[in-house]
Parts: C-alpha cells; structure tokens; sequence
C-alpha cells in the first residue's frame, strides 16, 4: 500500500492540510479526526477504505499542518469547524461526498450532514452524534469559566527533548498505545531549541463559552437524511452515556448503530472489524 499524499489548500477558514489514500478518480471519503489528534488518526483504517475510496482524511482548523486561528481571535467552536469542513470541500470541488468522523469529527460531521444534506452521500460515524451539549444547570459557570481563561492560550509552550518523549507524553494523557500514537504525533510536532512542540494550537484547550443544548442538537440531527451508521465502544465512554445516544439516534431517521468492544479509537485499534463495517454501508 502506498503513502498518503500529502494536500494543502487555501480556504476562506484559512489554509488546510490534508492526507490522501487511494485513487484520486475514486469516489471521495473526507475523514475527521478527533480532539487533538488529526489525519494520522486514519493511518490504520484509511488503506483498508482506500481499496473503494479516495480517502482524505482533514487536519481540522488548529490540528496537526493545518493553520490557527488569527492571533486575534480567543478559541475555537464547533459550529465554525462545521464551515471550515464544507470550505475544505469546496476547495477540492467536491460536490458530494461520504463523510467519516471520529469523536469531535463524528460530531462535527454529524452537524454538517444536518447542514448541507444534498451534499453527503453516506454518513459514518465512530464513537460520536451530535458535539458535547450543555447542561442548563451549568450555563453561567461555563460562561464565565470561558471568559476567565481569555489570555491563558498565551503561556509558553512544553518543549520535548525528543519524539519519543513526546510520544510517551501522548500515551499517558491514555487511550492508545505507543505503536498508535506514534502517527498522530508526529504529524502534530515540530522542531524548535531544545526538541520538538506540539503543532496544535494551545487555544484548542480552552473552554466553550456556549454549547449547543440537546433539545437543540436533536432537532439538528433530525435534519439528516444520508444513510447513517454509527459505531459506538463497548463499553460505553463516559462522556457518551447509552441513554442520550439512544434518545439522539432516535432522531436520526433510518440510523444503524452497531457495538465493536474496544476503547474509544475503535478506528485505531480494530481497523479491519471497522473498515468491514463501514464498508457494508460504503457497498451499500
């Protein structure tokens, strides 16, 4: 199987990089990565998908070669990552296209199938529908919290002496072991004095003043019309609790949710029981 190609475009959210399997001329798949983590997240899964796919897997705004924010603006949210996915597909000319997301991709792929639907053919999600929604209870405290932390993306960034530290620094942080972390790492490190930093930018970490609330993020999935599968860790992540992705996927007309056991990088972990699942609904 052959290396990704690498691509970078231009976009109205700034300038976006991007790996690519598979042949060019086949049917695109546009793959969003996690919180954090960004197009190497697919090295395993994408060269099984390849075989049907051109797969193109995005470094969101702020992640991995992807550009930052202006210096001027505080932080990211989700509904702006929403634009900058449809900005991406604008630049390469995809009119339609099947669209994966894992976790934050998941739901940021999610609200762009809600938002452009004549322009997604299939939706498939891992360990994600619909972005974290907020608790009325916890409005103002979010709030302020939010506000609080304005200038905290402006502190001096860590430096590793080495890859490997880098590397052992990802895997404690949990959830993948050093062979796979090591991709998503690299990709996110550059060379500086003294070793390597991360690429991602700082302000990714910041808080969300407002989410989304799940009233509201139940009519957007209503607004779905592709075929939909999503694949959810058994057991269940603590942040995605079975009785709200049950109520959320009840909106989704026609969903297919099915269980793989794993932790929460299905696609990194079980990459062929993924790609065969997916695929099903990719031969569909």
């Amino acid at each position: 199987m052959s290396d990704p190609v690498e691509l970078r475009v231009a976009t109205a959210s700034g300038a976006l990089a991007a790996l690519q399997w598979g042949d060019a001329a086949a049917p695109p798949l546009l793959a969003l990565h996690g919180w954090l983590d960004n197009a190497a997240s697919f090295t395993r899964l994408a060269p099984f998908l390849s075989r049907q796919r051109s797969v193109i897997a995005l470094d969101l705004p702020g992640h991995g070669r992807s550009a930052h924010l202006p210096e001027h603006a505080h932080r990211y949210h989700v509904v702006d990552q929403v634009d900058a996915v449809l900005d991406f597909a604008d630049a390469l000319g995809l009119d339609r296209f099947d669209l994966l997301g894992h976790s934050l991709g998941a739901g940021i792929a999610s609200l762009t199938a809600a938002a452009a639907p004549t322009r997604i053919e299939r939706l498939l999600l891992i360990e994600g529908l619909g972005t974290l929604a907020d608790d009325d209870a916890r409005v103002l405290v979010r709030w302020r919290d939010a506000h609080a932390q304005r200038n905290t993306n402006r502190r001096t960034a860590r430096v590793f002496p080495s890859i490997e530290d880098a590397n052992a620094a990802r895997v404690a942080a949990g959830g993948l072991e050093p062979d796979e972390a090591r991709p998503i790492v690299i990709r996110n490190l550059r060379e500086t004095d003294g070793g390597y930093m991360w690429r991602s930018d700082p302000r990714l970490r910041l808080a969300t003043p407002l989410r989304i609330d799940e009233a509201q993020t139940r009519r957007l999935l209503a607004g779905i019309t592709a075929p939909t599968l999503l694949l959810l860790a058994e057991p269940a992540t603590p942040y995605l609790p079975s009785a709200m992705i049950e109520a959320r996927a009840a909106c989704v007309p026609g969903i297919r949710v099915e269980h793989v056991a794993g932790p929460h990088h299905l696609h990194v972990h079980h990459p062929a029981e993924v790609a065969a699942r997916l695929s099903a609904l990719l031969d569909a």
